[in-house]
């Protein structure tokens, strides 16, 4: 399967932490500073890191960094 930014729900901003999820449960945070799997704030150990390009730090960033991940799990 192959994702794209129109499967991704957007799930809002709070405190400046902007959360996704997809159609499949996958839960994905973001704030300027970080980007990473819902599991690092649980206290579970994500599979891989996830970041936007350098030097890109707004939401749009932080989405396409999202579904490349889901394209490319490592």
């Amino acid at each position: 399967m192959s994702y794209s930014i129109k499967d991704l729900i957007y799930k809002g901003e709070k405190s400046g932490v902007h959360g996704w999820n997809t159609l499949e449960g996958a839960t994905f945070y973001w704030h300027p500073d970080w980007l990473h799997i819902a599991e690092d704030i649980t206290g579970h150990s994500a599979m891989t890191g996830i970041a936007p390009a350098k030097g890109k730090t707004n939401k749009e960033a932080a989405e396409t960094a999202i579904v490349n991940h889901l394209n490319n799990p490592k």
